[in-house]
C-alpha cells in the first residue's frame, strides 16, 4: 500500500462532526492539514508492521555494519514509530521532525509508553545533533521511512540531506532510507495501491493518498497529492482530514548522483573542518568521506531484490565511505 509520509502547509478548517450531524448537515466539519494532525496519521499508517519492520532493519544492520548499533536517528520522522520500537529495544533514538505537532506528539508517545526518546525539531536538510559540550553526537544508524525524501523537492536538497547525515554518522554507520518504487511511476500497473482501510483501538480510518487526476509535473517530477482521511470512533464521532500534499519522486540514478555529489559537498562545510573530525574524536574520518551503496531492496526483507517484481519499496543502504 501508499506509505503516508509526506509533509505540507495546508490551510483546512478545523472541527468534529457526530454520525447524526453529518447526515443532518450532509457534510463532515474539516479539520486542518494531516501533518498537523499526528494522530489520524498515525492511524492512517496502522497498517504498517512497524516492531517487524525494526527488525528487518536491524538484521540488514548485522549484516552491514560492522558494530553494534546503539543509537538510531530517524529523520522525518512524524510520529516516530520505528524510532520508539528502537528505543523500546534498547536502542539510543532520537527522532527529527519539521512539524511541532509531530515532535509533541511523539514525544508524548514515548514518555506514556515509558521509553527514553529524545525529539528535536529541525530540518532534515540542515541540521545538527550536539551533546551538551557542543560537540556532534555520533550516529550508528540513520534511517528515514515511508518515504521521506519526497519532502525533498531538488537535487541541491538532497544533497543537502546527504551530507548533513554523513556528518552526523559514526565511522562506518549506515543510512537507510525507504522511498517509494520507481514502478509506481514507469509500470503500467503501480505497485502500491491508494486507497485503504485501516481498523484499530475502535476507530475505522478510510484512507485516500492520491486521486485519478494528480498528475506528476515532468519538468520537477513534483506530484501535488489529494490525500483524505476520515475516522469514525465507536460513539459515532467522525474525524476527517483533507489534503493537497506535494511530493517528489526520485529515482535510483538520482540517488546515486547525490551520494556522489555528497561527499565533496561535505568537504567544505564547517563541520568537516572542525577540531573533532580532524583529530578522530568522531571517529576520524566521519565528516571526511561521502558514502557507498551497499545494499538494495524491494521489501523489509533480505530476500527480495529491488528489480524483483514483487518488489513494492525502494530501499537504499548507505555505509559512510572510508570508515570501515
Amino acid at each position: 500500500m501508499a506509505a503516508p509520509s509526506r509533509p505540507a502547509a495546508p490551510e483546512r478548517r478545523a472541527g468534529l462532526a457526530t454520525r447524526a450531524e453529518h447526515h443532518r448537515y450532509g457534510m463532515i466539519a474539516w479539520v486542518s492539514g494531516i501533518y498537523d494532525q499526528p494522530e489520524l496519521y498515525e492511524l492512517a499508517c496502522a497498517y504498517r508492521d512497524i516492531p517487524a519492520e525494526v527488525t528487518a532493519l536491524q538484521a540488514w544492520c548485522a549484516r552491514h555494519h560492522k558494530g553494534h548499533v546503539r543509537a538510531v536517528l530517524e529523520l522525518a520522522a512524524g510520529p516516530a514509530e520505528h524510532a520508539r520500537e528502537f528505543a523500546r529495544r534498547g536502542v539510543r533514538a532520537t527522532a527529527l521532525d519539521r512539524s511541532p505537532a509531530m515532535c509533541g506528539y511523539a514525544a508524548a508517545q514515548a514518555k506514556s509508553a515509558g521509553v527514553a526518546l529524545d525529539v528535536i525539531e529541525g530540518d532534515m536538510r540542515d541540521f545538527r545533533v550536539s551533546a551538551a559540550d557542543g560537540e556532534p553526537v555520533p550516529f550508528d544508524l540513520a534511517i528515514t521511512m515511508l518515504n521521506s525524501l519526497c519532502h525533498l523537492f531538488t537535487l541541491d536538497d538532497l544533497v543537502r540531506h546527504l551530507a548533513a547525515v554523513r556528518a552526523q554518522l559514526a565511522p562506518g554507520g549506515l543510512y537507510i532510507a525507504e522511498l517509494a518504487h520507481p514502478a509506481d511511476f514507469f509500470a503500467a500497473e503501480p505497485r502500491t495501491s491508494n486507497r485503504w482501510v485501516v481498523d484499530a483501538d475502535g476507530v475505522h480510518a478510510d484512507v485516500h493518498w492520491g486521486g485519478k487526476g494528480d498528475r506528476i509535473d515532468p519538468l520537477t517530477q513534483v506530484t501535488r497529492e489529494h490525500m483524505s482521511i476520515t475516522a469514525t470512533a465507536r460513539d459515532g464521532t467522525i474525524r476527517t482530514v483533507s489534503d493537497v500534499v506535494p511530493n517528489r519522486f526520485w529515482t535510483l540514478t538520482e540517488v546515486t548522483a547525490a551520494i556522489a555529489l555528497a561527499g565533496p559537498a561535505l568537504a567544505g562545510t564547517a563541520l568537516a573542518n572542525t577540531g573533532t573530525a580532524a583529530s578522530g574524536g568522531f571517529g576520524g574520518t566521519a565528516a571526511s568521506g561521502g558514502f557507498d551503496l551497499v545494499a538494495t531492496y524491494g521489501d523489509f526483507d533480505a530476500a527480495t531484490p529491488l528489480d524483483a517484481p514483487a518488489a513494492w519499496r525502494m530501499i537504499l543502504i548507505l555505509q559512510a565511505a572510508g570508515t570501515g
